[in-house]
């Protein structure tokens, strides 16, 4: 039994230096000391021994068995070095080679837009002003001289959270929020989403975005809005652009017109764009009705004002010549890359 522990000894020796990877180790430790293994098979023959011998037989399996995991695992950290280093070797990188360029985004249509408008309205002197999506009812309608019963609200039927808590259908309540906490003189732009219960097609959504514009000071006239008007249209669409003001009612304006431009397409001409008109529809002003202004604590005798109204969409549209809004909303890469 003496010589078959020797002779395992050295046959574990021998082997251990030819493993080549783990699992050949492991395979070398499993026939040696596992449950069915060679020293467990000579341990069983142990019961054969005399008393003296089986002392000594015992401690010399001990020392095979130690000596057996000692190399295993030295043989382990070998093997592992050896295979980090492949790794190593294998994942090797090459700071020379030229990289992957990133794919790099763009501003959306819309945002490329408004961040125009909102520069050429700071260039007047005008500040931005924000206000919240989600409203109550009597600053959305009944502060803009809206009562619950007034035709106008067809017109701008929103989304109901219950009887006074509304979806924005313009961004006018800003306006009213501003005149509340603030004393003129005033000039605000006030740029945000806004929601309708307008069917989904080619010229509207139930989500669009409005620029709403609102001056209050001493002496401020008509003339004063056809001026900034004329500034910002020419600015935005060349020293070429021609606006023309159409009688209109609003409730919160008084008097009140409908601002067309010149048609970008045709100049004034007539075309297919424009209907033959030679001009396009773009927005709605006027002068600040009084009952607004009382409302919001603003002496009539001393201040006046003007407001108006644009939607964005439609200015990217006409600008970028899009003929259909839904086209914004898609978010379909071979639309957008285009701008």
């Amino acid at each position: 039994m003496k010589n078959q522990l020797l002779s395992m000894k050295e046959k574990a020796e021998n082997a251990l230096k030819n493993a080549k990877n783990l699992q050949d180790l492991e395979d070398i430790r499993v026939g040696l000391l596992g449950k069915k293994g060679e020293l467990t098979a000579i341990l069983r023959g142990m019961g054969g021994l005399s008393a003296e011998e089986r002392p000594i037989i015992g401690q010399l399996a001990n020392e095979v068995r130690s000596f057996i995991e000692e190399k295993i695992e030295a043989q382990k950290s070998v093997l592992l070095a050896a295979e980090r280093s492949e790794k190593l070797k294998a994942e090797t990188l090459d700071v020379t080679m030229g990289g992957r360029t990133p794919i790099i985004g763009k501003t959306h249509p819309l945002t490329t837009v408004l961040d125009e408008v909102k520069n050429i309205f700071v260039g007047m002197g005008f500040s931005i002003a924000e206000g919240p999506e989600v409203e109550y009812d009597y600053y959305n309608f009944e502060a803009l001289n809206i009562p619950k019963d007034h035709p106008a609200r067809d017109t701008q039927d929103t989304f109901y959270i219950n009887d006074n808590v509304v979806l924005r259908s313009q961004t006018s309540s800003v306006q009213i929020r501003v005149m509340e906490e603030q004393k003129p003189p005033i000039r605000v732009i006030a740029p945000g989403r806004v929601y309708r219960s307008d069917a989904v097609d080619a010229t509207h959504s139930p989500v669009f975005h409005q620029i709403e514009g609102l001056v209050v000071d001493k002496g401020i006239t008509m003339g004063d809005l056809k001026g900034t008007l004329e500034t910002f249209m020419k600015t935005l669409y060349g020293n070429d652009a021609v606006l023309r003001f159409r009688p209109h009612h609003f409730p919160f304006t008084e008097p009140s017109a409908e601002v067309d431009v010149s048609c970008f397409v045709c100049g004034g001409k007539g075309c297919r764009v424009c209907k033959g008109e030679g001009f396009i529809e773009l927005l709605g002003a006027g002068m600040v009705h009084p009952k607004v202004l009382e409302r919001c604590g603003i002496d009539t005798s001393v201040y006046s004002g003007f407001a108006f109204g644009l939607g964005l969409e439609r200015i990217v549209m006409r600008r970028m010549n899009i003929d259909d809004m839904r086209h914004l909303y898609e978010n379909d890469l071979r639309f957008l890359n285009q701008f």
